[in-house]
């Protein structure tokens, strides 16, 4: 059952690893990301942070729709991560079992809006935002468990 779908550029670091995880119960992190693909270093540190009885798993976007569809995820209380709002933007086109996303943290560059203390989108991730909302897609932002959510379209 997924409980959580994240995107978050730094994706397994604290907030994750510790507040989310113990909060949600969480038994498995699926990493959704074409990019980390490429970077074994990388995934090789993710592996590291991961907490100790969390099982840990990096698929490409095509991939990770693949397992999300076929049923093998429903046996895990399931976190998602991905890096970005187009990478988790791509996972609704191409599943039906997410119904809501939270932003977490994205990058900041001179071409974002900032929107929350750590979520800076773009002009394309705010019609991505608006498109998965019209599909009936929750899209809101908390950093951690403790803090109130916030509906990101009225952030925008």
């Amino acid at each position: 059952m997924i409980k959580l779908v994240r995107v978050d550029h730094r994706l397994v670091h604290g907030q994750v690893a510790f507040s989310w995880t113990k909060f949600l119960g969480i038994d498995c992190i699926l990493i959704a990301s074409d990019e980390l693909q490429k970077d074994d270093l990388k995934m090789a540190g993710l592996r590291m942070a991961k907490p100790a009885n969390v099982k840990l798993v990096m698929k490409g976007l095509e991939d990770s729709a693949k397992a999300l569809n076929s049923g093998v995820t429903d046996k895990y209380n399931l976190m998602i991560l991905c890096e970005s709002i187009e990478d988790v933007y791509h996972l609704v086109q191409k599943t039906d079992c997410i119904k809501s996303v939270n932003l977490g943290g994205t990058k900041t560059r001179e071409d974002r809006k900032q929107i929350s203390k750590a979520v800076h989108v773009t002009d394309e991730d705010i019609k991505m935002i608006r498109e998965m909302d019209s599909k009936g897609i929750t899209v809101d932002v908390q950093l951690v468990p403790d803090d109130p959510k916030s509906d990101a379209l009225k952030l925008l």
